[in-house]
């Protein structure tokens, strides 16, 4: 069923490492035209040549975007609209934590969180859609990368504001689905919850502690980011009337 989606334009956000760069791999592996973007396009630019050696059908194109600024957003989609006629996928998987607790963190480590998991979120899904309606495309997907930690909250105080952000995905992504239907369209909505995943997440959570972020990879058998992008063409490849709403998925080692 991924079929359809072959020389259909994919958006992917903080696809230059990590999640991000697996889901923009398997997407130009199924013959998407995925423009990946970054505040840093070198790994991106890497990864597009890695795909075009390897023979996949589409293509990876680099975007450099600082998610953080809406003008650059509203840029790239413009970008976008002019190059490629518009997004039909976007994949909302940029995300940040700080170790910034309630009780004593920064209050700039808590704009950032808000900016990138929460604000740019929203701006990439609005303008997703807009694209989308003045196409007329009806079977647009819009994902969002979420996280177990949008469900329960981590007994460990330097999550506790992350947890929050993921915990306005969740609700957020619901609101989408529902302003979807009363739009009468067809175009769906998805959040993507995973545990534990083995990338660089941890060490730049933990950035002052290489030791701590190695240990949260070293205690049980992680997720892959190649998992995710997995998932992900799973729910793309649903039948178009079937709306897979949420997706949690941990290891099977994983606690809670």
């Amino acid at each position: 069923m991924m079929e359809r989606w072959k020389g259909r334009v994919a958006l992917v956000t903080g696809a230059s490492v990590g999640i991000g760069a697996a889901v923009a791999r398997a997407l130009v592996q199924h013959g998407m035209k995925v423009v990946g973007c970054a505040r840093n396009v070198d790994k991106i630019e890497k990864l597009a040549a890695e795909c075009q050696s390897a023979g996949y059908s589409g293509t990876l194109i680099p975007y450099k975007c600082d998610l953080c600024n809406e003008e650059e957003i509203l840029s790239m989609f413009s970008a976008i609209k002019t190059l490629h006629q518009g997004v039909d996928v976007c994949i909302n998987n940029a995300g940040l934590a700080h170790n910034e607790p309630l009780l004593s963190g920064r209050t700039d480590g808590w704009r950032n969180m808000i900016d990138v998991n929460i604000l740019a979120l929203a701006i990439c899904t609005r303008e997703a859609y807009q694209s989308m309606k003045e196409r007329h495309v009806d079977d647009g997907h819009i994902i969002n990368i979420n996280s177990m930690g949008g469900h329960r909250m981590v007994p460990s105080t330097d999550e506790h504001f992350y947890c929050a952000t993921k915990y306005a995905v969740t609700a957020m992504t619901e609101g989408l689905r529902q302003e979807l239907r009363e739009a009468k369209t067809h175009i769906r909505a998805t959040s993507i919850s995973p545990g534990i995943v083995e990338t660089e997440f941890a060490f730049r959570h933990h950035n002052s502690d290489p030791e701590r972020a190695a240990a949260v990879y070293e205690s049980i058998k992680c997720l892959k980011a190649e998992d995710i992008a997995s998932a992900i063409t799973y729910v793309l490849s649903a039948p178009a009337h079937v709306q897979i709403g949420d997706v949690q998925m941990r290891p099977v080692e994983q606690e809670s």
